[in-house]
């Protein structure tokens, strides 16, 4: 924002005539007008998103917001009105408009950490109400209704999104309410439709009799509402900085942080505070009154940490009065650990078109969302198990790496699953790192079901699946990816193999059938088979299926729990073990971790081999002939590993203290 100069913080009035809202031009604070800043100059609009792309995560902070609120809040005697963010966009092709709904401080700039990762995916407008307006909340839900009643009317098959804060999600839920024809994405972030059983009901009388001089702390109360002032002072993104100075600069935003909370006494004024809190009750039971009229698609975000309000509550509540609705916990928007943009693409509610699509429209992972997930959250295990990775080259040779597997698509890599499909991780980040491609997992549709992640999660596992580019297992999606000439992993052995009993490690559990032979061949794909090992390193399964079958009141519990549990291959298409794909949790003891070692055969051609489309003891050589090569690839790994150095943790360890990074520990030469 700084670099921006003068023209801080950006307002652009969307005017009809001056459509799409692009950088650079700028409402005029004095004259209300549009000020077009090379208004005709050819915008550059990216086709898609490049993996590891820039979102610009913490290079905004609380602070920011405290420094554009100083300059919004200035008296203009003028309406609301709505601004695009001049750091948000232009985004990609054909992205979809998200109009945000502020909290009670009506500023608008309550997505300022994110407006630059979403504006990279949305066309963002902001909802600014100044802080001497009285516009009533029906004067508040026309206006909105208004905008995308116009925004529809110009784009009919394109969904539009609304993100309603606090207030504002009072505001979403009413204008969601009166427009259940339009195809709107509701986004409620701590909505205050909880007003009536909040701390701020009590307020109001107190509020009618406090003298002008105490009203100056009451502010400082209010602030307590934006979050923790440490986690807000956190938010430093992909920063370079030593642990040092991110310590001093920290400390320096958390002081800037408590000095600029005397900001909120002018945004809420003793005379606009008690005008919103009033706004805010006759807003809450206006939503209240509409739910059973809202349609559209519906995603709570609450806080367990929200002192305003009991929004981990009212989220449980509303999942049960809306009729398509999602609920997940998050921190506060100002606050370090969120990314919305990472939550919208994680719960599967990015969409370009009347209907979600996992293909065409996925987003590839951010240098954030990588750094945050392999970096953070895997990074204890990702040094536990220091994954090494082999591959082979066109000639034979083996190489350390991913060389030799080939970068233009269609690739379909398929190999062994390991005890927990603990080794997808490893993939999936090497393949990031070193190849910068994202690597699509065929996964089993159980990951994406609602009812098997823990209600207010952040981020979840699962939503890390759907983040870097897993797709439910089916025809379709297999085909669209293959047709897109992008790279996917696949387990023929399914659930079965990842849950195999004790005493099978490393054996496949394929149908009999050449489920994807015919899919590859029909793209000209190479087919890459691998082979993994190491979870013999890893753990010991004490207490297997068989074991707990054997048990009444756990067989009873594992029949129940599959029976709701979608089936990959249902009916009596396969028999015997390898149909037996039943979920289970099995007793595992830890070991001392070892290692993971990877080996990538030699890419299997497909291309202009047409006969595999119809000669099917063709299609069978080839399928009987990638399951040697994943055995052999197994049985190599096993064997060389014992002449690493580095196999065991401690010499992974010193190493990884005195050299370098995981993925540059030594292994034993191939």
């Amino acid at each position: 924002m700084a670099s921006m100069g003068k023209v801080f913080p950006p307002l652009v009035l969307l005017n009809p005539k001056y459509k799409p809202c692009y950088p650079g031009r700028v409402a005029s604070r004095n004259t209300k007008s549009v000020i077009k800043n090379s208004f005709n100059e050819k915008y550059f609009v990216q086709e898609k998103l490049d993996p590891l792309w820039d979102d610009g995560y913490g290079s905004q902070t609380a602070k920011d917001y405290l420094e554009a609120a100083t300059d919004m809040i200035r008296p203009d005697n003028g309406p609301p009105r709505w601004f695009c963010p001049i750091e948000s966009g232009p985004p990609i092709k054909n992205s979809p408009v998200l109009l945000f709904l502020p909290g009670i401080d009506g500023v608008g700039m309550g997505l300022i950490l994110h407006h630059k990762a979403l504006g990279k995916v949305f066309e963002v407008r902001c909802l600014h109400i100044p802080v001497y307006d009285r516009t009533p909340f029906e004067g508040l839900v026309k206006f909105a209704t208004d905008a995308i009643r116009s925004e529809h009317a110009s784009i009919p098959d394109r969904p539009i999104y609304l993100v309603g804060e606090s207030f504002g999600g009072c505001l979403a839920l009413s204008v969601a309410a009166f427009n259940p024809t339009i195809d709107l994405v509701v986004i409620l972030v701590n909505p205050a439709t909880s007003f009536n059983r909040s701390q701020l009901q009590p307020m109001l009388p107190f509020l009618e009799a406090c003298p002008k001089e105490l009203h100056k702390i009451i502010p400082y109360l209010f602030g307590l509402s934006l979050g923790n002032p440490m986690k807000m002072a956190n938010v430093q993104g992909n920063s370079p900085l030593s642990p040092t100075k991110k310590l001093e600069n920290l400390f320096l935003d958390v002081k800037s942080l408590v000095e600029g909370a005397t900001l909120l006494a002018d945004i809420l004024p003793k005379e606009t505070l008690s005008w919103k809190l009033k706004s805010l009750k006759s807003g809450a039971a206006h939503a209240n009154s509409h739910l059973h009229a809202v349609k559209s698609e519906v995603l709570v975000l609450a806080s367990g940490n929200d002192n305003m309000l009991p929004s981990a509550a009212e989220a449980r509540r509303l999942l049960d009065l809306l009729e398509n609705c999602k609920v997940s916990g998050h921190t506060l928007l100002v606050e370090d650990g969120i990314n919305l943009l990472t939550i919208i693409k994680g719960t599967n509610k990015y969409r370009r078109s009347k209907t979600h699509d996992f293909v065409s429209d996925f987003l590839p992972p951010s240098k954030s969302e990588f750094k945050e997930t392999f970096d953070e959250h895997l990074g204890l295990f990702r040094l536990a198990t220091s994954p090494v990775m082999f591959s082979t080259l066109e000639n034979g040779k083996i190489v350390k790496g991913l060389s030799g597997i080939p970068d233009q698509g269609p690739v379909l890599l398929v190999g062994y699953h390991m005890f927990f499909g603990t080794e997808i991780g490893a993939i999936v980040e090497e393949y990031l790192r070193e190849k910068k491609i994202v690597l699509h997992g065929v996964a089993h549709p159980e990951i994406f079901a609602e009812n098997i992640e823990a209600p207010l999660q952040v981020i979840s596992g699962f939503d890390r699946f759907r983040v870097f580019g897993a797709v439910p297992v089916t025809a379709r999606n297999v085909f669209k990816l293959m047709s897109n000439k992008r790279h996917v992993l696949l387990y023929p052995g399914g659930v079965r193999e990842a849950l195999h009993r004790k005493g099978e490690k490393y054996k496949l559990f394929w149908p009999e059938k050449p489920e994807f032979v015919r899919m590859a061949s029909k793209f000209g794909a190479k087919i890459v088979p691998f082979g993994v090992v190491g979870e013999d390193d890893l753990m010991e399964q004490f207490l297997d299926y068989n074991d707990l079958m054997k048990i009444p009141l756990m067989k009873e519990f594992i029949s129940q729990r599959n029976t709701v549990i979608s089936r990959v291959r249902g009916g009596t298409q396969i028999t015997g073990e390898v149909g037996n794909q039943d979920f289970f949790v099995p007793g595992i003891c830890p070991k001392i971790p070892g290692r993971f070692y990877f080996l990538f055969g030699k890419p299997i051609e497909t291309k202009g081999r047409e006969e595999l489309l119809k000669n099917k003891e063709l299609c069978n050589e080839l399928y009987l002939q990638i399951q040697s090569e994943i055995t052999r690839n197994i049985d190599y790994l096993l064997k060389k590993r014992e002449d690493d150095p580095y196999r065991h943790v401690f010499e992974r360890t010193m190493y990884r203290a005195l050299s370098g990074p995981v993925h540059q520990i030594p292994a034993f030469d191939p």
